[in-house]
């Protein structure tokens, strides 16, 4: 069910699944009754309370959204709360999940950190809005993503990119333009001053994760955060 799990902060986890959970997506064409299934085992697997688990409209946009109970699905490609259960889908991108500490509890924040959003600050937005909260101490999480080895791109897309985010100029394994999202979201949430504590694996090189670039008809993981008693 999980790629990896950790309890780091007091009360708080962090998850990202695998295929074995199964497509969370609505998105690309499977059946909406058995992915909303998928989602309530996972609800029932990480003990929360069934449908708090908040998901995404993923659009590679640059909307952050605070969210409680009264938001079930925003438009947007990062989300804040106070403590909701958060989730972020991804087949390539970095799912990037944040927790800071206040003293009436954790603000938690979850970050779909595709190529458009490591280029137009989807990652410094999402802190600036966990430190509007009162977060301090704020930790990251990024899970598997392409590794810059193997995301390759036209060289002018290279030049776009690296030219706002630096750290992202990479080159292939087989020496083509290449970006490494990686290395530009660490480059940003270190200039934020948020901590990462864990970087996940290439997903294009591991098949027990969905990668778009390995099979364009392909499913999505999540990365997931909560808190827990």
């Amino acid at each position: 069910m999980f790629h990896w799990r950790a309890d780091i902060l007091p009360g708080v986890s962090a998850a990202f699944t695998d295929v074995d959970a199964g497509n969370l997506a609505l998105h690309v064409g499977d059946d909406p009754g058995e992915v909303r299934q998928r989602r309530a085992r996972l609800e029932e697997y990480m003990g929360v309370r069934p449908q708090s688990l908040r998901f995404m409209n993923q659009v590679h946009g640059t909307t952050v959204a605070v969210v409680g109970a009264e938001v079930p699905s925003p438009e947007a490609d990062a989300m804040v709360s106070r403590g909701l259960p958060l989730a972020v889908m991804v087949a390539d991108c970095i799912p990037v999940l944040l927790a800071g500490e206040t003293p009436g509890g954790p603000v938690l924040a979850a970050v779909h950190a595709g190529r458009p959003g490591i280029a137009n600050g989807i990652i410094p937005a999402a802190v600036e809005n966990m430190l509007s909260l009162g977060a301090s101490r704020i930790h990251a999480w990024m899970g598997p993503s392409i590794c810059g080895s193997c995301y390759e791109v036209p060289p002018a897309l290279q030049d776009e990119v690296a030219a706002l985010v630096p750290a992202t100029r990479s080159t292939t394994s087989w020496g083509t333009p290449a970006l490494d999202l990686p290395a530009g979201a660490r480059s940003q949430l270190e200039t934020a001053g948020v901590e990462v504590e864990y970087t996940g694996s290439c997903t294009l090189e591991t098949d027990t994760l969905y990668s778009y670039r390995r099979d364009r008809n392909t499913g999505r993981f999540a990365g997931l955060i909560w808190c827990h008693d």
